[in-house]
């Protein structure tokens, strides 16, 4: 067991591993009566097997419907019977499932995800693999294949990542192979992926530690742990060569353009500093794409850029505009690169890349006030970096990045002849 953090946010992370590999984390918080409990498996849509794409998320729904001592459908309603708020959700590198509750509900809360954990096949069927299949492609339809621009992340994917990359493919997965995805895929993917030794269990609250680390060994230190399987191996992938084009159309409100970028991966001082490039270029009214693009030119009823940090080799950013009513998407597209290459030589202002560091430590402050955030937080890097502690000096680290830092980062990743065009026109009536 550690002792407690100081750094910049000085938040006591107490690590503990239980003897079949579960990674323990509490940070008491007496701030409120109130606990929250997250759990993180290192697996996400880029461990999936070829042909059944989706099948992470799909398995997050399948979690929520019994184990050997809960019934079908039983697990959420358990637990907002004792005042939780709780979900769950899959990304291109983890899946996580939280609650948060009053303090007095926190052997439920344990019971519940550790019963899961460990008997979840006892209770998995063909029915409620069914049931769950369809609650998932009506998620599809609603989210991604009939609402505008829903497809735009998938078409953005494939044009940063070869098709067998395992970032190749969007979390929600095909129809196809949703549809393929069977009984025995469940049994294998389970037994394969959620083992407490692949798993970080972080209780954040009004909790005394050794009483909480008590609480997480009676109902998990009896899980078998098991082989913690690898991720697919994939070297990094250089910056994007040439200028990929794809055109879409669809029923949208408005044409849009957007660029794409492949970036070095999360953890790494260049993707800091590309990460404060597009705080600067699309995050918020001050940027330079909605200063420029929306208030003066008006050409662009929104415009905005972002980048998506990633562990297994590379990220990708994107930046994006929607063209004004009257205006043409060539006109949009012209401003949009402009803005983004006139920074690009350039780099931020001294001000821009001050304001684009306080923009940061702004909002991490904020979501790590808030015990469910602050749980969130230590899974992640304690799952994805390897070290929680980085919570309570990962505002050090962006503090520490430099106009160099920009620059040679930009060098290296940016360029005309580096990024990804898509357009998304109306379609013809």
């Amino acid at each position: 067991m550690s002792g407690v953090t100081s750094g910049p946010a000085a938040y006591p992370i107490h690590q503990h591993v239980l003897d079949n590999g579960l990674r323990v984390l509490v940070s008491p918080d007496h701030g409120a009566p109130v606990v929250a409990v997250n759990l993180w498996y290192d697996v996400g849509s880029r461990d999936e097997e070829p042909g059944r794409t989706g099948f992470a998320h799909l398995f997050e729904h399948v979690m929520f419907q019994g184990s050997a001592n809960v019934a079908s459908g039983a697990h959420i309603g358990l637990l907002q019977s004792a005042g939780a708020s709780v979900n769950a959700t899959t990304w291109f590198d983890r899946t996580n499932y939280f609650e948060t509750l009053p303090v007095g509900g926190l052997d439920l809360a344990l019971w519940l995800e550790a019963d899961r954990m460990g008997s979840l096949l006892d209770a998995l069927t063909e029915e409620n693999l069914n049931t769950q299949r369809e609650v998932v492609k009506e998620e599809k339809r609603q989210r991604y294949d009939n609402v505008p621009y829903g497809d735009v992340m998938q078409r953005l994917n494939s044009l940063t990542f070869p098709a067998e990359h395992p970032y190749g493919h969007t979390t929600i997965g095909s129809m196809a192979d949703l549809d393929a995805a069977s009984l025995a895929d469940a049994h294998t993917f389970f037994k394969k992926h959620y083992l407490p030794n692949n798993a970080v269990l972080s209780v954040v609250g009004d909790v005394e530690v050794g009483d909480a680390l008590q609480r997480v060994e009676r109902y998990f230190g009896g899980l078998r742990s098991g082989e913690v399987p690898s991720h697919p191996a994939q070297d990094p992938l250089g910056p994007l060569s040439g200028t990929e084009r794809e055109e879409t159309s669809a029923d949208v409100p408005a044409e849009a353009v957007y660029l794409a970028w492949r970036l070095p991966a999360r953890g790494t001082r260049a993707f800091d500093a590309l990460d404060l490039f597009f705080g600067v270029l699309g995050h918020g009214q001050t940027s330079r794409l909605h200063r420029s693009l929306v208030r003066d030119a008006e050409v662009a009823e929104s415009a905005g850029a972002a980048s998506t940090g990633l562990i297994g080799g590379n990220s990708f950013g994107y930046a994006y505009a929607r063209a004004r009513g009257g205006e043409s998407l060539a006109a949009v597209e012209e401003a949009l690169v402009g803005q983004v290459d006139r920074l690009a030589a350039e780099g931020p202002t001294e001000t821009e890349l001050r304001r684009a560091k306080a923009q940061y430590e702004r909002h991490w402050l904020h979501e790590l006030s808030r015990v469910d955030s602050r749980a969130d937080a230590l899974g992640e890097y304690a799952t994805l970096e390897g070290d929680p502690e980085l919570v309570n000096t990962r505002t050090a680290q962006v503090e520490a990045v430099t106009p160099d830092d920009v620059a040679s980062a930009v060098t290296e990743w940016f360029g005309s002849d580096r990024r990804a065009t898509l357009s998304y026109r109306k379609a013809a009536a």
